[in-house]
């Protein structure tokens, strides 16, 4: 295999000269006008007179905000699965599924070819990144190892499929980029979760792996697997000599920074985060993680961005990269390459920088919990949760939060975590834990130590440490297992929420 890594570099040289000389505000301004000007001809451009609109002012006018229902039941349902014309031009010839949501539902998101090639341009910048930073790289002397969805993408129509995101790019991976991509093609078209872990862990050792990126739980289950069929323990050093550079995001990766960081003790690998949505490939960190990730400006996709406290207002403010603020809790905003309008993604960002700008998730819109008044934010309730493990030195997996609303037996709720971690905790450990989070949830939120002060709103959190593999094994029974499926965060479907915790009474676990 050709060391194609001196080319990348010369190619990253001359990406990065170009994003120096870039205006964000006419490259943004410039990425709507061709988005507009494509779709003008669709059902949903001409309902929104496309062809009169000229600025960004002109098309916040004539075009709403809307949730991904709104794009559903407005505009999708009825022509799905077979979308032609209706809100970006052509037949969608992809529907990437997501689930990642506090209901468990399946979504359908739109992707079309345009959209695959914006992700390829995203990927291409990411390993180019990395190639300027790191001088003496050979990335792309080896193979790179994508841990993601099933490439049998589902048949919906002719000519029309749906799947991970994840396995939609890995199908469509460039002819160049196939003779390097891990897993080979017989295993990337494996459906069944469980069985393509332990098929990828057999036959990763002894291959030249220079990259490995994906969804820190889900890497941390196949890291899992490897040392299973080692028989020993997790050894990145000895599996993969070469590797250079791990690729994580999906998820808050605070909880899990420390336990990656010492998996990759004496490797060469450096962690690299990227903001990859179903909606499109938003952010690669182009810096340190304190930098945060630049917006990819010219990858089908135009920003906006709404106060987080204005979302439900009549008439919220719209800004967009031009005004948009560094050190505010926005709602992210995207119309894209692939007939999204307006679309409210779900996610809420802060930008740390304008020239460039770069983000960082702070959390979901829908992710809060105030089921008692607390008004919880996710970014308050991933930072509890960092810091408490941190203070008793355990390593979380993963974790997820609902409510215990009052009965008869008890007058007042409480929250009730359910928190995986990667080796059991004493019930020492496990009660200092929930100390540690209850004392870090009132530090971080005024409402919260109010409901809290002497138990007058709410009782102290339950503390539920699950064994490794409990969330694996309750995704998997709700047939979302692996790929782009993540925990959610808040669960407040009670269906959902009481099947967790039926999988916690039936595990082995301890309380406090």
């Amino acid at each position: 295999m050709i060391d194609a890594t001196p080319t990348l570099r010369i190619c990253a040289r001359i990406g990065q000269a170009a994003e120096r000389r870039q205006d964000v505000r006419r490259v943004q301004e410039r990425q709507l006008r061709d988005l507009i000007a494509r779709a003008r001809n669709t059902a949903f451009g001409r309902m929104h007179d496309f062809g009169r609109i000229s600025d960004v002012t002109g098309f916040q006018r004539r075009v709403p905000l809307r949730t991904y229902d709104d794009h559903w039941n407005e505009f999708w349902k009825a022509a799905f699965p077979r979308l032609e014309d209706v809100t970006w031009p052509g037949v969608v010839p992809f529907f990437a599924t997501s689930s990642g949501t506090s209901t468990g539902r399946t979504k359908y998101i739109p992707c079309s070819r345009e959209m695959v090639g914006a992700f390829r341009r995203a990927g291409r910048r990411l390993l180019g990144y990395h190639s300027l930073a790191r001088p003496a790289s050979r990335v792309l002397g080896g193979r790179l190892f994508m841990l993601g969805g099933s490439t049998d993408l589902a048949e919906r129509a002719r000519g029309v499929h749906s799947g991970d995101v994840s396995g939609i790019m890995a199908a469509q991976l460039p002819r160049w980029l196939r003779p390097r991509a891990f897993p080979p093609a017989d295993l990337a078209l494996i459906r069944d979760w469980e069985d393509k872990i332990a098929r990828m862990a057999a036959a990763a050792p002894g291959t030249d792996i220079r990259l490995i990126g994906g969804t820190p739980s889900w890497l941390l289950l196949f890291f899992d697997a490897l040392a299973r069929q080692s028989g020993g323990p997790v050894d990145l050093a000895r599996w993969f000599p070469r590797l250079e550079l791990l690729v994580h995001g999906g998820v808050d990766f605070a909880p899990y920074r420390r336990r990656f960081e010492a998996l990759l003790a004496g490797t060469r690998a450096e962690l690299r985060e990227v903001y990859p949505a179903s909606e499109g490939f938003i952010a690669v960190a182009d810096r340190g993680p304190a930098d945060g990730m630049r917006l990819q400006l010219d990858a089908g996709l135009f920003y906006e961005f709404v106060p987080v406290d204005e979302l439900g207002a009549p008439a919220p403010t719209r800004h967009w990269i031009a005004d948009a603020e560094p050190g505010v809790d926005y709602a992210l905003v995207l119309s894209s390459c692939a007939g999204l309008w307006g679309y409210v993604i779900g996610d809420t960002v802060e930008l740390v920088g304008r020239d460039p700008p770069r983000v960082r998730v702070t959390g979901r819109t829908a992710y809060t919990l105030s089921a008692f008044g607390e008004h919880l934010t996710l970014s308050e309730m991933e930072a509890a949760v960092a810091d408490a493990a941190e203070r008793v030195g355990a390593a979380v997996t993963d974790w997820c939060v609902g409510a215990l609303y009052p009965d008869e037996a008890s007058l007042l709720g409480q929250h009730l975590f359910f928190v995986e971690t990667g080796a059991p905790l004493s019930a020492r450990a496990a009660a200092a834990f929930a100390r540690n989070l209850d004392r870090g949830l009132a530090e971080r939120n005024a409402d919260y130590a109010t409901y809290r002060s002497a138990d007058f709103g709410m009782k102290a959190p339950e503390i539920r440490i699950l064994l490794p593999g409990s969330f694996a094994e309750w995704m998997k029974s709700r047939g979302k297992l692996g790929g782009q499926h993540k925990v959610p965060r808040v669960v407040d479907d009670r269906v959902l929420f009481a099947s967790i915790r039926c999988l916690a009474d039936r595990a082995p676990s301890e309380s406090a």
